[in-house]
């Protein structure tokens, strides 16, 4: 299920052995699973701090625990220690933690909004922005609203339909338009202020 090398399992055994605590063993979950905000989160656990329902999987000289949630979206993880000149770098690989596209047969909502939420999103951060789903119509009108950013923001349009529109149409067969239900002269702070002038 989860492969730990060697050299990590002695990595661990060394803090482990630091901490000077009996029973101490590191726990391993998964944050925002199925995300594109998805990782991996890795601390030292006592036996009074797990829940109780953990998989246990002995190391050599410790145990590792795994969170019961996160144990389909971290099957197939590989961790392991990197040793170079400067010192060494903690190493885990977890494939399946930022889930994986919905198949043809999935509805035009669980479609759309994995593509929102894995491709079209992310892009729109580094200008502080996104979108989210309104609606979808019946004839395959998709429905957005924007926010941070990208409200008010004066490329707003150009973002619709030379972006999204676009992506949405070329990726999800059934979409037929894009459109905009945002406000935008409500925008607080747009990456782009809106030309003022009538």
């Amino acid at each position: 299920m989860i492969q730990i090398s060697d050299s990590a399992q002695q990595h661990f055994r060394k803090l482990i052995e630091r901490e000077a605590l009996p029973e101490l063993g590191v726990r391993l979950s998964a944050v925002h699973p199925g995300t594109p905000r998805a990782d991996v989160r890795l601390e030292f656990a006592e036996p009074a701090d797990l829940k109780g329902d953990e998989w246990a999987i002995d190391c050599d000289g410790f145990t590792l625990w795994l969170d019961a949630s996160s144990t389909a979206c971290l099957d197939g993880a590989q961790i392991d220690y990197e040793t170079s000149g400067t010192g060494g770098q903690l190493q885990i690989r977890a494939p399946g933690i930022k889930g994986s596209p919905p198949p043809e047969s999935a509805s035009l909502v669980e479609r759309v909004r994995y593509l929102i939420d894995n491709e079209i999103n992310p892009q729109l951060a580094s200008h502080r922005g996104m979108v989210s789903l309104e609606e979808i119509t019946a004839d395959g009108v998709v429905v957005l609203r924007f926010g941070g950013g990208c409200h008010g923001c004066g490329m707003a349009d150009v973002t619709l339909k030379q972006g999204i529109e676009k992506t949405l149409m070329q990726k999800v067969p059934g979409v037929t338009a894009v459109r905009d239900a945002t406000d935008h002269d409500t925008g607080a702070e747009p990456y782009y202020a809106r030309d003022q002038r009538a």
